[in-house]
């Protein structure tokens, strides 16, 4: 058992908004934080890809992963960005539901300004995170 907080963050594809959350946080965190990211029907995203790559984070090993209950059960704090009923609830979890656009189908141009929200985010959610400093 780990004593470092587990965030998971769920999205449609976990291609675009997850994968890219996932990147940041640990890019940002490095190893105090475990850091997992799913999709109720996962694909892939290469403007998602390039996005991060333009900032030094490589992304493109994530393989996009389907949601699972387990990984939900075993989260700390699940973040979900637009995947509505497919995001399974379990009482005693911090939830908190990103409005953000998705990248799905978009170029590069539209997803910077995404990747940057989600930094922001991220950096606000680490900051409220147990055993991170």
């Amino acid at each position: 058992m780990s004593d470092k907080p587990s965030v998971l963050f769920v999205c449609v594809h976990n291609a675009g908004r997850s994968q890219m959350a996932a990147g940041w946080l640990r890019h940002l965190a490095g190893d105090t934080v475990e850091v997992r990211s799913a999709g109720s029907a996962p694909t892939e995203n290469a403007a998602a890809v390039e996005a991060m790559r333009e900032v030094g984070i490589d992304i493109a090993y994530q393989t996009p992963k389907l949601l699972e209950y387990e990984t939900a059960e075993s989260s700390d704090v699940i973040m979900t960005m637009g995947c509505g009923d497919a995001c399974p609830v379990f009482p005693g979890k911090r939830y908190e539901d990103w409005k953000l656009e998705d990248p799905a189908g978009k170029g590069i141009e539209a997803v910077r300004p995404i990747h940057d929200e989600i930094r922001a985010r991220v950096e606000q959610l680490l900051a409220e995170l147990p055993h991170t400093t």
